[in-house]
C-alpha cells in the first residue's frame, strides 16, 4: 500500500490535472462508487481513470468472476501497475473520451455500469463535455453511471459546471452521503436514464 501511494503521489506531481488527487481512494468510497453493479447476471462494467486500482479491487470483488470488466487508464505507469496487480484484468491504455470506439473495437455494444475515477473538476469545459458525451454514448438504455466529487471543490466553477452537465445528461442524478474517511473527503453521484430516446450510438448531450 505504501508503494502504491508513493506511485500515485509521484504521478500526481508529474501531472496533477490528469491524476487529480494526492492519494488513492479509500475502501469506503470505492464501495459507494461500485454499489450499482448488479448482484446477478453478467454485466459489462467499465472503469474510467482506474489509477492504481482502489475501485478496480471493489469491482472485481462484486463481480466475483461474472461479466466483463474493462479498466481504462491513460497513464502508462499507473496502467502497468494495475495490470501487474490484476493479471486477468482487461486494462486499456487510452483516452476515456474514445470510450464508445474502444468498446466497439472489443465487440462490446454497450456498458451496463460505468464507474468513473476521473478528476472532473480539474478538466476544462470542453474536456468535461467530451468525456460525459462518451459516457452517455457508451451506456446501455438501462445503464448506470457513478462518479464522485471532492467536498472541498464542490463550489468551484468546474465542479458546479459538471453537476449541471450531469443533470442535463441524465434524468436521475442522486448524490450519496459524504465519505469523510476519504482523503480528501468525497461524495458519490449515481446517475441513471440518459436523456435520449435513441440507442447509444446516436445519443448526444444538450
Amino acid at each position: 500500500m505504501a508503494n502504491e501511494s508513493a506511485l500515485f503521489l509521484s504521478e500526481f506531481l508529474r501531472s496533477p490535472t490528469a491524476v487529480g488527487a494526492i492519494a488513492p481512494s479509500s475502501r469506503r468510497l470505492s464501495s459507494a462508487v461500485a454499489a450499482p453493479i448488479p448482484e446477478r447476471g453478467d454485466p459489462v462494467v467499465v472503469e474510467l481513470g482506474a489509477g492504481t486500482g482502489p475501485f478496480t479491487a471493489e469491482i472485481q470483488r462484486r463481480l466475483g468472476g461474472r461479466g466483463r470488466h474493462l479498466a481504462l487508464e491513460i497513464n502508462p505507469r499507473l496502467a502497468g501497475h494495475l495490470q501487474a496487480r490484476h493479471p486477468g484484468l482487461e486494462v486499456v491504455v487510452d483516452d476515456a473520451a474514445r470510450l464508445p470506439h474502444l468498446l466497439a473495437e472489443r465487440g462490446v455494444e454497450a456498458a451496463d455500469v460505468i464507474v468513473s475515477g476521473l478528476p472532473w473538476a480539474a478538466f476544462s469545459q470542453e474536456r468535461q463535455a467530451r468525456l460525459l458525451r462518451a459516457v452517455v454514448d457508451a451506456l446501455g438504455p438501462d445503464g448506470a453511471f457513478t462518479t464522485f466529487s471532492y467536498v472541498h471543490a464542490r463550489m468551484l466553477g468546474p465542479a458546479v459546471r459538471f453537476r449541471r452537465r450531469l443533470s442535463q445528461a441524465f434524468e436521475e442524478v442522486v448524490p450519496g452521503r459524504t465519505v469523510w474517511g476519504n482523503l480528501p473527503p468525497a461524495f458519490v453521484f449515481h446517475a441513471r436514464r440518459a436523456r435520449a430516446a435513441a440507442g447509444p450510438a446516436t445519443r448526444r448531450l444538450p
